[in-house]
């Protein structure tokens, strides 16, 4: 390891120099992850608030257990592993629903007296609220999964560390979420036709 760290240095590198009594090299692993972790929260609580919180939250922890951390799995895996369960803890605790998201049929109606010529910025913002709103409505492994295949992009194996369930099951959870999702939004198109 050099004694010279940044935002580029190797995780291992950061860890080791943050045990070794470097507490400001854990301000590195906050620039380089704060910024997804926060938008993965967000994706599950849709709040700024709520999201804002529950980072500072997981980022409180990590510093706390970094000791602990003993590299079996990626730092990015470890955070997210926090993230998705200080997020479905949010969820539960607070019974969060939809409560950012007005009634889907007043959105419409207040998009379309604000259109100009646009049908495609229109069809994308109906889109996106409906999309939301079906994630919303799933059950959280789903919603979970869901979240972290679908915006994160991330392999089913590290999906599967993260949520502590296999690779098959989580394939499962996915199509079924997916298939929740496309049936709620046309179900939704439907009603707006």
């Amino acid at each position: 390891m050099s004694d010279y760290i940044n935002i580029d240095s190797d995780d291992k590198d950061i860890i080791e120099s943050f045990k070794n009594g470097n507490k400001s090299a854990f301000n590195y692993i906050v620039l380089k992850y704060q910024k997804k972790i926060y938008w993965l929260i967000r994706k599950f609580v849709l709040d700024h608030d709520d999201a804002d919180d529950i980072t500072q939250e997981v980022f409180l922890k990590l510093y706390k257990s970094l000791f602990d951390f003993r590299g079996d799995s990626a730092l990015y895996t470890y955070i997210y592993k926090m993230a998705v369960n200080y997020s479905l803890n949010h969820i539960k605790k607070h019974k969060v629903q939809l409560t950012q998201m007005k009634d889907i049929d007043s959105e419409v109606y207040k998009l379309k007296s604000n259109e100009t010529n646009s049908d495609d910025i229109f069809d994308n913002k109906i889109n996106s609220i409906i999309i939301k709103e079906a994630i919303m409505k799933l059950p959280e492994q789903q919603r979970a999964v869901f979240n972290l295949r679908f915006y994160e992009e991330m392999p089913y194996d590290e999906i599967a560390e993260i949520l502590g369930t296999s690779v098959g099951g989580l394939k499962a959870n996915y199509f079924h979420a997916f298939k929740k999702i496309q049936s709620y939004l046309n179900e939704k198109k439907n009603k707006i036709k």
